[in-house]
């Protein structure tokens, strides 16, 4: 790997295949790859030509250009193209039982543990059971020292900018900060701490040096 100039992406280069081999022991597979461009293509190699994709909301997905990739070469499972909120869930609900899922996480600790928040649960629900294969992209800006301070950094960092894509009047969409509320429209109803990745294999890490998502 031909060793990059930039301090933030020297570190990256430094931590990140540390973090693959942390996954590894907790039975992940994980990957390495500096560049969003080397990103994309490992994930791609990763879907098989007949597998049914679908996804989760995520900037780092659209950020990579993975979703356009795959609609031109597998079925797709898109909630996108629902024209009523009952068909947007039917269509969360059909893919838990896709082939491949695809989403990023809201942060991964550097022993190899992800932390995720939702607020349907439709991604952490494909992340623990559903999907053959779940592929989760992140880029290293996503990666917290312990599996304490990813819970830290998916509620007070990550869920208050993701409430800004809503129009919720939550807490934090008003204020920019975390209010640990109660409201019914809160994104942060479901929060799931993934240790161990069962069966081994399943979910497939790919870590990008690079800053992406939130």
């Amino acid at each position: 790997m031909k060793e990059r100039t930039n301090p933030l992406e020297k570190r990256f280069d430094k931590l990140g295949p540390r973090v693959a081999e942390a996954l590894k022991r907790r039975h992940f597979d994980a990957y390495y790859c500096p560049t969003k461009e080397e990103a994309l293509e490992k994930i791609l190699s990763l879907i098989p030509a007949t597998d049914t994709v679908a996804w989760g909301g995520s900037l780092t997905l659209a950020q990579l250009g993975i979703l356009e990739r795959v609609k031109q070469t597998n079925p797709v499972i898109d909630r996108a193209t629902a024209s009523t909120p009952e068909e947007g869930r039917e269509l969360m609900r059909q893919a838990l039982l896709c082939d491949t899922y695809l989403m990023s996480s809201n942060a991964i600790s550097e022993d190899g543990q992800l932390y995720n928040i939702d607020g349907n649960g439709n991604r952490a629900a494909a992340l623990i059971f559903g999907p053959k294969s779940v592929i989760v992209a992140a880029g290293m800006n996503k990666v917290t020292k312990t599996i304490e301070d990813a819970e830290v950094r998916a509620r007070t960092v990550a869920a208050p900018i993701n409430a800004q894509r809503f129009p919720n009047e939550t807490p934090c969409n008003i204020t920019g900060t975390c209010a640990d509320c109660l409201s019914e429209t809160s994104i942060c109803a479901s929060m799931v701490r993934t240790r161990l990745c069962r069966p081994a294999g399943k979910i497939k890490v790919v870590l990008v040096g690079e800053e992406l998502g939130f």
